[in-house]
C-alpha cells in the first residue's frame, strides 16, 4: 500500500563492518537501495523512521518515497532487514525500488472475525492454520490485509484462500485450497488402559514367557529324572 511519507537517506561512500559500526553510534542504520534499471546504492538511513513503518498497520507492504541527497528520490519497500537480537536496534536495511506500472509479488496478513456457530452450536473448535497468502497486483492495489467473517461456518466446515474476495488487479499466487481456517469437532478422550483383571483380559507378556520358560524347566527335570 502507498503512503504518502517521504524518508532521507545520505549516500555512504565506505562500506564494511567498521564504517556500519560508526554509521550506529551516529544513530543511523546502514542499508543498500536497489532495483531494476538502476545501480545499488549504499545509503545511511534513520531507523526510527523505518522502525515506524515496520510497525505500521501495512507494515512492510508500505510504499513509501527514499530521497536520496543529491541523487534520487524514488518509491521504495523493505523487503529485508535485521534487528539486533539484545537491544532490538535496526541493524541494517534492504530497500527495493518500485515502478508503480509493474505487478509485484508481495505476502498478505490474513485475518478473521465473528464468532462461528459450529462453536457455539455444535461444541466445535476454531483453528486458524494460516495467517497469509501471496498475491501479484500493481503496487497501488496492495490490500492492508484481507478480513473474512466466520461467523457462519459449521462443524467441520473450512475457510480456504480461494475464498478471499480479490479486486482490481489481484491475482492469488497460494494455492486456492490453502486452509486458512476451518471448525473441527473436539478431540475425543484418550481410551482409558484396559484392566489387567478383568475377565478375558490377556495377560502381560512377561506373565506368559514365565509360564513357558516354567513349563520347559519342568520338562527338562523330567527328562533328567528319565535318564537316570
Amino acid at each position: 500500500m502507498r503512503k504518502d511519507i517521504t524518508i532521507v537517506a545520505d549516500e555512504r561512500p565506505l562500506r564494511g563492518g567498521a564504517e556500519a559500526g560508526r554509521l550506529r553510534r551516529q544513530g543511523k542504520s546502514p542499508a543498500t537501495v536497489y532495483g531494476p534499471g538502476r545501480d545499488a546504492i549504499a545509503v545511511s538511513v534513520n531507523p526510527k523512521e523505518l522502525n515506524k513503518i515496520l510497525h505500521s498497520s501495512t507494515g512492510h507492504n508500505t510504499i513509501f518515497n527514499l530521497d536520496i541527497a543529491g541523487k534520487e528520490t524514488t518509491p521504495v519497500m523493505i523487503v529485508d532487514w535485521q534487528h539486533d537480537p539484545v537491544r532490538g536496534s535496526l541493524m541494517h536495511v534492504d530497500l527495493k525500488r518500485i515502478d508503480l506500472e509493474k505487478r509485484i509479488v508481495v505476502k498478505v496478513p490474513v485475518h478473521t472475525e465473528g464468532d462461528p456457530k459450529g462453536v457455539k452450536l455444535q461444541g466445535g473448535s476454531y483453528e486458524v492454520v494460516n495467517r497469509e497468502v501471496e498475491i501479484e497486483c500493481l503496487p497501488d492495489e496492495i490490500p492492508e490485509n484481507f478480513t473474512v467473517n466466520v461467523a457462519e461456518l459449521m462443524l467441520n466446515q473450512s475457510v480456504r484462500a480461494g475464498d478471499l474476495p480479490l479486486t482490481g488487479t489481484m491475482k492469488l499466487r497460494t494455492a486456492a485450497d490453502l486452509l486458512i481456517s476451518h471448525v473441527v469437532a473436539p478431540k475425543a478422550e484418550a481410551a482409558a488402559p484396559a484392566d489387567a483383571a478383568a475377565p478375558g483380559a490377556a495377560e502381560p507378556e512377561v506373565i506368559k514367557k514365565g509360564k513357558k520358560e516354567e513349563a520347559a524347566a519342568d520338562g527338562a527335570g523330567a527328562d533328567a529324572k528319565k535318564k537316570k
